[in-house]
């Protein structure tokens, strides 16, 4: 699991269509072993081998046609984050790397207000106040319409991360909070508005 709070902007170095793929990164790759998981653009990868400079790992055929891998090209600039720790702090919110869509920007104001069009199939577990991962960097969803949402990026985030680059028009990989995926889950089963409600508190703590 991750927290959305990206470590280190990595560059692809290599992406071939068996699903092989290459990051240059060098602070990431600290204290790293193969098998180990790792966030790139908020797609959890395991790593296959690793260096100092880069680690390399491989990407399944679902997730190529879930991500936004199937349109990134050597040179790309990919957000990175090692899996979380038991002395990590939970600065962001809680995200798998489990993909759920590439979802195209609709706007990026100058002030930091990222539109996006949020595709049919997640629509539900997206909540205004919510948590959601927007290329693997966990952000509050401030304004929510029938067909997009809306999140504020605050400079630094605008600064540390590959949102920097983002325009109308790119697609960005999209995870919903993970509480919000199982809530609709119980509630498609049949269970009760008060489990449901009880479920939610215990986990908020």
């Amino acid at each position: 699991m991750f927290t959305g709070i990206i470590e280190e902007l990595g560059v692809i170095r290599k992406l071939s269509p068996s699903g092989a793929v290459c990051i240059g990164a060098s602070k990431a790759t600290s204290g790293l072993s193969i098998g180990d998981s790792i966030a790139v653009n908020g797609v959890c990868l395991t790593v296959a081998s690793y260096s100092p400079s880069h680690f390399d790992a491989f990407i399944s055929a679902e997730t190529f046609q879930r991500s936004t891998f199937k349109i990134l090209k050597v040179g790309a600039k990919v957000n990175i984050e090692r899996a979380l720790t038991l002395s990590t702090r939970l600065g962001g919110h809680i995200v798998q790397g489990h993909v759920d869509a590439a979802a195209k920007v609709v706007y990026f104001s100058k002030d930091g207000i990222l539109t996006i069009a949020a595709p049919s199939g997640i629509r539900k577990y997206i909540a205004e106040k919510g948590s959601i991962a927007v290329d693997g960097v966990s952000l509050t969803v401030s304004a929510l319409t029938e067909d997009s949402f809306s999140a504020a990026v605050i400079p630094h985030t605008r600064e540390a991360t590959n949102l920097s680059n983002i325009r109308a028009g790119d697609l960005v990989n999209i995870e919903v909070d993970i509480i919000a995926r199982y809530i609709c889950r119980l509630a498609s089963v049949g269970e009760s508005e008060k489990n449901i409600l009880n479920l939610l508190s215990e986990l908020k703590g």
